[in-house]
């Protein structure tokens, strides 16, 4: 199945398959009844701390991608996250939606990258 991203402020489609929101904060003017989500993993996305140093800034991404990848491999709440898209991966395609402005540079890319590598 396929996995792909996608800006909450997109407009949901049926294509999307299983929607989850992979950010830990809920994004601003959003309803949850417009979202249509399916899922929101607040434990995918990394701890405020780390969300809070990175604050989107590019040249720290590399960085960032480190010290994230880290969190997805030994924070057990994170690990949970990650064992819960794969497993809807299995029967459906995953949309991870999130909140950030940049496609590019955002924890979301991270996360997308980490699961594909645990794919079996």
């Amino acid at each position: 199945m396929e996995l792909k991203m996608k800006r909450i402020y997109e407009s949901p489609e049926e294509t999307d398959g299983f929607r989850i929101l992979v950010d830990r904060l809920w994004p601003r003017g959003v309803k949850k009844e417009a979202a249509q989500l399916d899922a929101w993993l607040k434990d995918s996305a990394p701890s405020p701390d780390l969300r809070k140093w990175f604050a989107h800034d590019p040249d720290k991404f590399a960085a960032f991608k480190e010290r994230y990848e880290e969190e997805l491999l030994t924070n057990p709440p994170t690990a949970a996250a990650v064992a819960e898209i794969l497993k809807q991966l299995e029967e459906t395609d995953v949309t991870l939606v999130y909140a950030a402005r940049d496609p590019e540079i955002n924890h979301v890319v991270v996360l997308r990258d980490f699961v594909e590598s645990q794919r079996k």
